[in-house]
């Protein structure tokens, strides 16, 4: 939880200037619903709700790095608008990126903003941007919520081209399913715009702005089901034909024609899934009609939901694949090699291959192939006198001493000793670079069981230890010999195969290293390894201190993980 990365909701109003399909592509990426600065809030249907009329109350005039509870640094303004503000913060205190809403006390929403916030973080569904916290401290009202880096809004998805009718499906399937299950709890959102939805890296469709959206902008709805059901027709509507179902042009996307009314998406785009088309005019608002007037409307997010269910299940489109050219003879092969080609003849034409020469007949061949014989049965002969001589020497020694020579397997008495990179070299201690990656398991890496090991904690959203500034590095173990001595190999057991490691060494007067940038002699290049790191050095290298380095971790799970269970230095101590 320490590590989780997170996201802002959509805050910002309409002031009255419609974004470009270009605008639209610059959508900020921190998920607050602004272009260049200004609000995005396109136009709505009539049914979505009614809005309040703006409170006079001025949005808290508060600026970068003041902090909130002692713990919310503020670092970005976002927008400011309606007499509310959004900011990109950091949590000190868990050290991860959030989003806040700020508003003074007495802001006339200010009640009814804290009552959605917090029956919205009560819901705990993944499927949307959680609400982490909704204080009242000070004269001040805030909100902090999720911040996802690694998610992209619908409006930028859109502003690149339709999507694929499996991607529509993803995205109508799973908004409906999340929407079906708020609503089952009393929640409704009510302002589900292209800016609300966000696909992250993983292909999962997250909303935010839960019932938050709509109290900020002060919008209320006599039926909020059909409000809701509506705008994912719409969402739908638009993920198919890159057009906004309504006269008006909205989020970057231009309108239908002006004077004909709602048309079938397969009537605006040309090869529009008919499925899914009908689908988004039976939730879209159109007095119950639909594209083939066959299917009642779906007035719930529920009943869209069981309509999606219903439908047959659209595959994701097949990885498009190459096939690799003809093969080509070359002329070496054809047997035109270093051959003038004559002219109108190409030059990969087949060409009769001249037949093998017929085997040795003559006289002096015959008298060739008795000699090569003659030289064959010779040389079997003497390999057979040589190894009898060997079985009956060794038959000999054994008999008059009693035992068999003591040899390994694969050498004699009289080979010199096979040489290897050394024997494990006598560890003095071990500590973890940088000391902030759980120190107290470095010992684990030595103790000579497999089982036990020194583990980092589990990261969200970045492979590289959660991008926390004090492990910009990375982070890993260093070994301390007690001494300067040969390292010639090196044989570590890896927690988990997959990690990007480099094992490095300090120069032999070094002291304490405790920097990467001490470590200058390279033992083993950076690159991922598998669940065993073992290497023989042709030269060794003198040294103290050995680092072994990871710098990027593996998939574990919903997050990244790594360690190191085993460590052995191999060597001499001359």
């Amino acid at each position: 939880m320490a590590e989780r990365s997170t996201a802002a909701v959509d805050v910002a109003d309409n002031d009255g200037d419609e974004p470009s399909a270009a605008q639209a592509a610059k959508a900020t990426s921190d998920g607050v619903d602004t272009q260049n600065g200004r609000a995005a809030d396109g136009p709505m249907p009539d049914k979505d709700g009614e809005r309040t009329n703006a409170a006079s109350t001025a949005a808290p005039e508060l600026h970068s790095g003041h902090k909130l509870a002692r713990r919310y640094r503020l670092e970005e303004c976002v927008t400011r608008v309606d007499g509310f503000s959004s900011w990109r913060a950091m949590d000190e205190k868990l050290r991860r990126a959030v989003g806040v809403h700020l508003m003074p006390a007495d802001h006339a929403r200010a009640r009814s903003v804290l009552a959605a916030a917090r029956s919205s973080a009560l819901l705990g569904d993944p499927r949307f941007v959680q609400v982490l916290d909704a204080v009242e401290e000070n004269d001040l009202v805030y909100v902090v919520h999720e911040w996802l880096p690694d998610a992209t809004e619908l409006t930028a998805l859109l502003a690149a081209g339709p999507l694929e009718p499996h991607e529509a499906y993803q995205l109508v399937s799973q908004v409906s399913q999340a929407m079906a299950a708020a609503h089952r709890e009393g929640l409704a959102h009510l302002r589900l715009t292209p800016s609300a939805i966000l696909r992250t890296s993983t292909g999962q469709w997250r909303i935010r702005g839960l019932a938050v959206n709509a109290a900020l902008r002060g919008i209320t709805s006599e039926t909020p089901q059909r409000a809701d059901t509506e705008a994912i027709g719409a969402l739908l509507y638009a993920a198919l034909t890159q057009r906004w179902p309504y006269e008006s042009d909205a989020y970057g996307l231009a309108g239908l024609p002006k004077g004909v009314g709602l048309i079938a998406p397969d009537q605006v785009r040309a090869g529009v899934h008919r499925g899914l088309g009908e689908l988004a005019m039976r939730a879209l608002a159109n007095d119950g009609a639909t594209a083939s007037r066959q299917e009642p409307a779906c007035t719930t997010p529920e009943e869209l939901s069981k309509a999606v269910a219903a439908m047959p299940r659209i595959r994701p489109p097949e990885p498009a694949f190459t096939a690799p050219p003809e093969y080509q003879h070359t002329t070496y092969q054809q047997g035109s090699y270093g051959r003038t080609t004559p002219i109108g003849v190409t030059a990969v034409q087949s060409l009769p291959v001249a037949p093998p020469p017929p085997p040795l007949q003559s006289r002096t061949g015959r008298a060739l192939k008795w000699g090569v014989a003659a030289l064959l049965i010779a040389a079997l002969g003497l390999g057979s006198w040589q190894l009898a001589d060997t079985l009956l020497e060794r038959g000999t020694q054994k008999g008059n001493s009693g035992t068999s020579n003591n040899t390994k397997p694969g050498t004699t008495g009289d080979d010199p000793k096979e040489t290897g990179p050394g024997e494990p070299l006598k560890i003095q201690g071990v500590s973890v670079i940088g000391g902030s990656v759980k120190p107290a398991l470095a010992p684990k890496t030595i103790d000579g069981d497999h089982e036990t090991a020194w583990i980092t904690p589990e990261y969200y959203n970045y492979a590289n230890f959660g991008r926390l500034e004090q492990e910009n590095n990375g982070s890993g173990i260093i070994v301390d010999l007690g001494e300067v001595k040969d390292v010639s190999g090196l044989e570590v057991d890896m927690y988990v195969a997959g990690q990007t490691v480099e094992v490095l060494a300090a120069a032999p007067d070094a002291t304490n290293p405790g920097t990467v940038g001490a470590f200058g002699q390279q033992i083993t290049k950076l690159e991922r390894t598998d669940k065993k790191l073992q290497t023989t050095l042709e030269k060794p290298v003198r040294t103290r201190y050995v680092l072994i380095h990871v710098t990027e971790l593996p998939a574990s799970g919903g997050g990244y993980r790594g360690g190191i269970n085993e460590i052995k230095v191999l060597g001499s101590a001359s």
